[in-house]
C-alpha cells in the first residue's frame, strides 16, 4: 500500500487500521485525538456524497449549460464520467438539504466548505457551476474546483474550496489520484494550468498530468512528486503553460523551486501558445502528445524570459540583461550546474568570453551565501563583475595550494601595495569588517606576489567569513595553510601590526575593499584594450565585439565604485 499509494508508513498503517475498524493506540507524543480521526472521516464522507450530488445534477435540464461548455472543449459524457465531473445547482441551498437528510450537521457542513453561513442558515457555498472532484493521493475526494457558466454570476471565474481539516490548497494537485501509478511508472509528471487541460492531456495519452488548484507550484508540491518520483535520477517534470505574461511569471517561480527537485525540470509551450485543452480541440490528441516532447529545460527557458526583455544590440543592452539574469543563475547551489548555466548565459546575452560570465554568477552566489541574500543586493560583494583572466583566472577557479611569493619584492611605497597590505591586516585582524566582500576577491586582484599568497591561505582556512567566530582559531587555520616558514612569517606580521589609518571602521575598511578592486577592474581593461591594440586589424569581429563589451561592462563598474564606494560592491 505504502507503495501503490505512496504513503508513508504511519499514514498507512492509519489506513488499513481504519478499513479494518481497529483501534490505534498511540504512545505519549504522538497521541492523534480520536474526535479529530472521526472529523476527518465525516468530511470525506460528506464529500463523496456531495460529489455523487453533482454528478447527478450534470443530467438535469438545468446543467445543460455545463454539458454545452464540456462538448465545446471536446468532452464527452464519457470523459466527464472518468473525471466525475458535476453541477452544482443555482438555488441557495440543494446540496445543504441534500446534505442534512444524509444525516450530516450544519457545522459539519461548514466545516467542510461546502456550505457558508448565510443570512437564516447554511447555504450551498458553490452554485451554478461545474465541478471538479480534487482529491488526495489516496483517491479521498477532499475538495472541489468550480467553473462558473453564467455572465450574471459576480464570483470569480474558478472557485475553490477554502481551506479545511482536510482541504489545504498548497498540498493538493488535481489528478494525482489518477495519474499517481503512471508517474511512479514513467517517471514523469506534467505539470498543467487547468482542470480541462488535466482532462484533455489524459484523454490524449499523456496520463501523467496534474495540475496546482487556485494556487502556485510550490514547496508542498515538490514533495508530493518527489514521493512518487523516488528522487529517481532519470524523473523528468515538464511545466506547461501557455505563453502569456501570466505563464511565463509562473514559469520564473518554477525556476525558483527547481532546485529542489531531484529530477531535471523543462518547459513545454505550444507553437501557438495554446493550452493543452485548446491545443487538442484545434489539432488532436497527437499535438497533445507532441507537446511535451520537444521540451526545454527550465533553466534556459528561464534565461530567455529574462534577456528577452533587453536590447542586445548594444553593450548597454547586454549589460543590463546579464545584470539580472546573473543575480538569477546565481541561486542554482549546485556549482556545476550553476556553471553549466552560466555558460549558456554567456551564449544567449552575446558575450563570447565565458568565464567572464562564470565568474560574475559565482561571486553574486558568494555574497548571496554569506549575506542569505538573493544573489542581487547592492551592499558590500553584491554587484561587481569582478575582473578575471581571460583564460580562466583564479579568481573563480578552484585555488591550487599556497605557493611561496615570488616576482618583484614588495614596493611600501606603492600606493597599490600599502592598500594590498592594509586589506590583509583588516582580514586577519577585523574580519567582520570585510566580509563578505573579501572572500569575493581573488588572488588575482593582489599585484604583490608576497600578499596574493597570503590571500590564498586565508581563502585556504575557510575565508575571513570563519575569522567571524573564534579568532584565534581562524588566525591557526590561515598559519597552517602557509607552504613555508616566509609566508608564515608575513601572516604572522600582518595579524598584529599597527594599522595606518586612526579610526579603523567601516568607512575605512570600504576605502581599502574598494581601492584594491578598482585598481583590478582598471588592470583588466588595460589588458584587455592593449590586446586589442597589438591585434590591430587581425581581431575577429566576433572577438571584437566580445572585447569591446567586456571593456564597455567593466568601465561602468568602475564609474560606479568611484561614485558609490562600497555600496557598489
Amino acid at each position: 500500500m505504502m507503495k501503490i499509494d505512496h504513503l508513508s508508513f504511519s499514514e498507512t498503517v492509519e489506513r488499513l487500521a481504519a478499513k479494518a475498524g481497529i483501534t490505534l493506540r498511540y504512545e505519549e507524543g504522538g497521541y492523534n485525538p480520536s474526535h479529530q480521526r472521526g472529523e476527518r472521516i465525516r468530511l470525506i464522507e460528506a464529500h463523496q456524497a456531495a460529489a455523487e450530488f453533482y454528478v447527478q445534477q450534470l443530467e438535469s435540464p438545468e446543467a445543460e449549460i455545463g454539458r454545452k461548455f464540456l462538448a465545446e472543449r471536446g468532452f464527452d459524457q464519457d470523459a466527464a464520467t472518468h473525471f466525475r465531473v458535476g453541477y452544482s445547482p443555482a438555488g441557495w441551498d440543494h446540496l445543504t438539504r441534500y446534505l442534512r437528510g444524509k444525516g450530516f450537521s450544519d457545522k459539519e457542513l461548514i466545516t467542510s466548505g461546502l456550505s457558508q453561513d448565510g443570512r437564516r442558515g447554511p447555504i450551498d457555498r458553490f452554485r451554478g457551476r461545474l465541478m471538479w472532484p480534487i482529491s488526495d493521493t489516496a483517491g479521498e475526494i477532499v475538495g472541489f474546483g468550480a467553473r462558473k457558466l453564467r455572465d450574471d454570476d459576480n464570483g470569480p471565474k474558478y472557485l475553490n474550496t477554502p481551506e479545511t481539516p482536510v482541504y489545504k490548497k498548497s498540498q493538493v494537485l488535481y489528478g494525482i489520484d489518477l495519474a499517481k501509478k503512471d508517474i511512479a511508472k514513467a517517471s514523469r509528471a506534467v505539470v498543467v494550468e487547468g482542470y480541462t487541460d488535466v482532462m484533455a492531456c489524459h484523454l490524449a495519452g499523456v496520463t501523467t498530468a496534474i495540475a496546482t488548484c487556485g494556487t502556485a507550484f510550490g514547496n508542498d508540491h515538490i514533495k508530493i512528486l518527489r514521493r512518487l518520483l523516488m528522487d529517481n535520477g532519470s524523473a523528468r517534470v515538464i511545466f506547461t503553460f501557455d505563453g502569456d505574461s501570466a505563464g511565463q511569471k509562473a514559469a520564473l517561480r518554477a525556476f525558483e523551486d527547481d532546485q529542489k527537485f531531484a529530477a531535471e525540470t523543462y518547459i513545454a509551450i505550444a507553437p501557438d501558445n495554446m493550452d493543452p485543452c485548446d491545443l487538442r480541440l484545434a489539432k488532436g490528441d497527437d499535438a497533445v502528445r507532441d507537446l511535451v516532447e520537444p521540451r526545454t529545460p527550465l533553466f534556459e527557458f528561464a534565461l530567455r524570459q529574462i534577456v528577452g526583455r533587453y536590447d542586445l544590440e548594444t553593450p548597454a543592452g547586454r549589460a543590463a540583461a546579464l545584470d539580472e539574469a546573473a543575480a538569477v543563475v546565481a541561486k542554482i547551489k549546485t556549482s556545476s550546474v550553476q556553471r553549466e548555466v552560466a555558460v549558456q548565459l554567456a551564449g544567449l546575452v552575446g558575450i563570447l568570453d565565458q568565464e567572464f560570465v562564470v565568474h560574475r554568477v559565482a561571486q553574486l552566489a558568494r555574497w548571496a551565501r554569506d549575506k542569505g541574500g538573493d544573489g542581487r543586493g547592492e551592499g558590500r560583494g553584491g554587484r561587481g563583475p569582478g575582473p578575471q583572466d581571460r583564460r580562466g583566472g583564479a579568481s573563480h577557479q578552484a585555488v591550487q595550494a599556497p605557493t611561496a611569493p615570488s616576482g618583484p619584492a614588495l614596493n611600501l611605497r606603492s600606493p597599490a601595495h600599502r592598500t594590498e597590505r592594509e586589506l590583509l591586516k583588516l582580514a586577519l585582524q577585523k574580519p567582520a569588517l570585510v566580509s563578505p566582500a573579501f572572500d569575493a576577491y581573488g588572488v588575482d586582484e593582489f599585484t604583490a606576489p608576497p600578499y596574493a599568497a597570503v590571500r590564498q591561505c586565508i581563502e585556504e582556512a575557510g575565508g575571513a567569513e570563519r575569522g567571524l567566530g573564534d579568532n584565534r582559531e581562524y588566525l591557526v587555520a590561515v598559519m597552517d595553510a602557509a607552504p613555508n616558514n616566509t609566508v608564515r612569517s608575513l601572516v604572522t606580521e600582518l595579524a598584529v601590526e599597527v594599522f595606518i589609518g586612526k579610526t579603523i571602521d567601516e568607512t575605512y575598511a570600504g576605502m581599502q575593499l574598494v581601492h584594491v578592486r578598482l585598481r583590478a577592474v582598471d588592470r583588466r581593461i588595460n589588458d584587455v584594450q592593449g590586446s586589442l591594440a597589438r591585434l590591430g586589424s587581425n581581431v575577429a569581429p566576433e572577438d571584437l565585439a566580445a572585447a569591446q563589451n567586456e571593456v564597455w561592462v567593466l568601465q561602468q563598474y568602475a564609474q560606479s565604485l568611484r561614485a558609490k564606494g562600497a555600496d557598489a560592491l
